[in-house]
């Protein structure tokens, strides 16, 4: 049921993207103005990894498949075809020509394989390296033909050839700036990095020599780092700014909705979301599944959603409902602070215990934080909050015991593609529980690791059923485990100025998230 409604999703996002493009006039140039609290920590795509540099990155590079724009429709990008192999083992990705670099040089499917095998080098310390565990070998029998063989099918392939992870970059270029190469990309995307003022300012401009005819729309994107969000708005209202990055603060969201003159700039979409807080089971006590599950039934899901305004739904588990695989019977860990207090004492820690809870600094992260530090503090955990920028936070959840427990709001989990294997491989499999993973709780589970690689194994479309019955098990597992506690399942909201033009399927893109830079255009352009 789940799958088909994924499928329908596409298909009126589809038609609903044709349908605005023909009713207003695509025009060619301008600029657009969005405003950041945070700068962005990287722009490489195999480090980058946050909803912030997403879909920059996505501007900058691209790779073999893509996803027809507001859609989850796979699509072939830097590939112009590919074949599969009857056993599902080998895929054949032929490229297309006249692709050209930022710099001027031609791509070919050597710089494909140099790029995924840099990926899964453990020097690169990539969060995406999980992805391709499937990859046996990379062959390139001529400039432009690639060939993966894989250890096993992998129903998730063509997928994971569409992640930025995936992305095309120049080895001179990734040579000659070693570590720094995220504050100097080069890729193929539409746009070229023009200026980066750290703290202040980051500019994209067109790529003339992009391979796709009409493609960008805009002359210049500018991202104005340092705006607090409020500020930002009152910006936006007086035409200062086009897009809210950090989307409408939740203190105006209500005004703004309701109000006659602005409610109309507000775009609303579903998307594949978790929030969650994590344990980590490196840090005692969380080794101790009786404390996490505890955690799990101390938090107040209902009063969090309160406090954003109702802009999400609780959350028992780490699939959002509409993801396939979605256990719709399961009722989790109920809001019980006498039933974690007994937890507690069965651990041995009646008396309670002191920890610390990490947290994006931007609104209306550090409240909710306030809340779970509340909703702990009620069974005896004294967490200490410590809000950060969110690249800190990240960083922190990366190191084995850099932080005990994180909230993830801001930062993550939106899915990277619409299935449920995206929540298990980076976030709660072995291969994220590595150093600058994204697996905050360090948990790993091999037998899990291995159920899941059964799962991927099929394949075929008529035993699709019998895959997500194990994905189904997979995630209850995990819940029965509890390094986890899910909160709760958000919205997507934005807001955009009237001079933005654009199908609303562009600014609560699936895929590109938050925003499909290289399809807004500026109605206003000369």
């Amino acid at each position: 049921m789940a799958r088909g409604l994924l499928a329908g999703t596409a298909l009126t996002l589809t038609l609903a993207f044709t349908a605005a493009a023909s009713a207003e006039t695509i025009k060619q140039g301008g600029q657009m103005v969005v405003t950041y609290k945070d700068d962005v920590s990287t722009l490489d795509p195999a480090i980058g990894y946050d909803w912030q540099n997403w879909s920059i990155i996505k501007s900058l590079f691209d790779g073999l498949m893509d996803y027809k724009p507001g859609t989850t429709e796979l699509v072939p990008d830097l590939a112009e075809g590919f074949d599969i192999a009857p056993d599902g083992r080998t895929y054949t990705f032929h490229l297309r020509d006249g692709v050209k670099f930022h710099n001027g040089r031609a791509l070919t499917a050597e710089d494909i394989k140099y790029s995924i095998e840099r990926v899964r080098d453990p020097a690169t310390q990539s969060p995406g390296a999980g992805f391709f565990g499937s990859i046996e070998s990379i062959e390139v029998p001529d400039p432009r033909t690639i060939v993966f063989k894989l250890s096993r099918p992998d129903a998730t392939f063509l997928h994971v050839m569409a992640i930025n992870f995936s992305f095309a970059v120049p080895r001179e270029e990734v040579e000659k700036y070693g570590a720094d190469f995220g504050k100097h990309p080069v890729g193929t995307g539409a746009f070229r990095l023009e200026e980066w003022t750290l703290g202040q300012r980051l500019v994209l401009a067109r790529n003339p020599a992009h391979w796709k005819a009409g493609k960008p729309h805009l002359d210049r994107i500018v991202f104005e780092i340092g705006q607090e969000p409020l500020v930002a708005l009152l910006r936006l209202q007086r035409g200062e700014v086009d897009i809210l990055g950090d989307g409408i603060p939740p203190a105006k969201f209500l005004e703004v909705r309701n109000s006659p003159e602005w409610g109309d700039n507000i775009v609303e979409g579903g998307q594949l979301h978790t929030g969650y807080v994590t344990m980590n089971v490196n840090v005692p006590p969380f080794d101790k599944k009786e404390v996490r599950q505890a955690v799990n039934h101390a938090i107040n899901k209902e009063r969090i959603v309160r406090i954003i305004n109702g802009r999400a739904k609780p959350a028992n588990q780490p699939l959002p409902p509409s993801m396939p695989g979605y256990a719709e019977d399961y009722q989790g860990y109920a809001y019980d602070p006498a039933k974690a207090k007994s937890l507690l004492q069965a651990a041995g820690l009646g008396n309670g215990f002191s920890t610390v809870l990490y947290a994006n600094n931007t609104d209306p992260n550090p409240r909710i934080a306030q809340a779970i530090q509340q909703d702990l503090a009620a069974i005896g955990i004294k967490a200490e909050l410590r809000t950060l920028a969110q690249a800190n936070v990240i960083a922190a959840g990366g190191e084995k015991t850099g932080a005990p427990m994180i909230w993830s709001g801001g930062m993550a989990w939106i899915a990277d593609f619409p299935d449920p294997s995206n929540f298990y491989g980076p976030i709660l499999g072995c291969a994220g529980a590595v150093p600058g993973g994204w697996n905050w709780s360090w948990y790993c589970n091999e037998a899990l690791d291995r159920k899941a690689a059964e799962a991927d194994a099929i394949t075929d479309p008529a035993r699709a059923g019998e895959r997500l019955a194990l994905w189904r098990e997979i995630f209850l597992d995990i819940m029965a485990d509890a390094p986890w506690a899910p909160v709760f399942n958000e919205q997507r909201f934005t807001m955009k100025s009237d001079r933005i033009g654009g199908p609303d399927a562009i600014f609560v893109d699936p895929v590109h998230i938050p925003v499909h830079y290289d399809e807004v255009w500026a109605k206003d352009a000369q």
